[in-house]
């Protein structure tokens, strides 16, 4: 009896999102709530481009447990282990994150500690998934191809905290692209999705949890000040963009891309998988993580802390992270579409462009006016889409 509590237990076509993968999520809530800091901590360009490599580096982290979840039940046997094994060190990465470029003396060191327990927590999906493939030869080969690209890029990464400088950001990038590459031209041959629901609903949900980020960003903004007409007003201009956006996910483009991946079978299920979800959602969430980040600085703003008034303007990197993050998700969603049905959303694509080409003029109004209008272009948009859907019907 207890050796067979210990066996993997493979999923089928009914396997759900279970109690302990939503478990498993709160450390990522975390970890995209540190990422959002690290890049506030140090904004420029620099540090936005490093907030977004440690991004990539959770992207990847999550999705091979997304993966691995709708293969086996993960809440089942010794994988219960395994994920709350990854748990715990996925939680020292998050707790790392600040400290992934730049060491602070008197601890561990921060970049080679953040490398080591990412490097752990990627091994430790390796070992269970092959556990989970031992009666599968096709599939325990395209795992050891995921490992020929996932030495090397760890190999990279802690010589970048090693070498430091201006080295490291590139040795970041190359590390990254070492592996992205290699999952991706290795093919969708091997991998195994037996359950279309489960895996789209589990990008669903880490949708949501950075739309999340967007909504915390707007309560740490505000802070402990008083909540002034203003504040309040541009709280709601807040809630009503992460809903926004929300709606231009969930209402047509999550259930298109379901549908797609569970009409789809063999190998073109797992390619539209890894196309739609574990490629193109990276820009989505990037999107939304950058919009956080303009929210969050806007707030500053408005809260008159830091010597600002509530007429001051966003300006630079926060500007840019509101207006590109939101243009950068449209694109993501429009892409979307493009993979699942063929062709382009032309009215957000539209949209991301007038967004970039409004910025400058951005930097002259009110932060509040700014995050008004970003807010109702979004509703706008929702508002046309619905119109001419309701005359003439389509899938997204």
């Amino acid at each position: 009896m207890p050796t067979r509590r210990l066996h993997l237990v493979s999923a089928d076509e009914g396997h759900r999102v279970t109690t302990l993968e939503l478990f498993f999520d709160l450390v990522f809530v975390y970890a995209i709530t540190q990422t959002t800091e690290l890049m506030a901590g140090h904004l420029s360009l620099l540090g936005v481009g490093e907030g977004l490599l440690v991004l990539m580096v959770l992207w990847w982290s999550w999705c091979s447990y997304a993966w691995l979840g709708t293969t086996i039940h993960v809440d089942h046997g010794i994988a219960r282990l395994a994920m709350f094994g990854a748990m715990a060190v996925m939680f020292l990465v998050a707790l790392s994150v600040p400290q992934a470029f730049t060491n602070e003396p008197g601890g561990l060191d921060g970049p080679l500690l953040f490398v080591a327990c990412y490097a752990i927590v990627r091994l430790l999906h390796i070992v269970a998934y092959l556990g989970a493939a031992r009666h599968d030869a096709e599939l325990r080969g395209v795992l050891l191809r995921m490992l020929r690209g996932l030495l090397p890029s760890l190999a990279m990464l802690a010589g970048a905290g090693v070498v430091g400088g201006v080295w490291q950001p590139i040795l970041w990038v190359a590390a990254l692209l070492v592996d992205y590459l290699n999952v991706y031209f290795s093919g969708p041959a091997g991998w195994r999705l037996p359950s279309p629901a489960h895996f789209a609903e589990r990008f669903g949900l880490i949708v949501i949890i950075a739309l999340g980020e967007s909504v915390v960003s707007i309560g740490i903004g505000v802070g402990h000040v008083p909540i002034t007409w203003l504040v309040a007003g541009s709280a709601i201009c807040g809630i009503a963009l992460a809903a926004g956006m929300w709606w231009t996910y969930f209402d047509l483009v999550a259930h298109v891309a379901e549908s797609r991946l569970a009409r789809a079978e063999g190998i073109a299920r797992t390619k539209i998988a890894t196309d739609s979800y574990t490629y193109l959602h990276l820009p989505l969430i990037a999107g939304i993580v950058l919009v956080a980040l303009g929210l969050k600085k806007t707030f500053l703003t408005l809260s008159e802390e830091v010597h600002h008034s509530p007429s001051d303007a966003l300006h630079g990197v926060a500007l840019w992270a509101l207006t590109g993050g939101l243009a950068l998700y449209l694109v993501a969603l429009s892409s979307l579409r493009r993979r699942n049905l063929g062709t382009w959303n032309l009215q957000r694509l539209v949209l991301a462009v007038l967004l970039l080409a409004l910025t400058p003029l951005f930097d002259h109004l009110p932060a509040a006016l700014t995050l008004l209008i970003a807010t109702a272009t979004v509703l706008l948009l929702i508002a046309f889409e619905r119109t001419r859907f309701a005359r003439r019907p389509v899938h997204d």
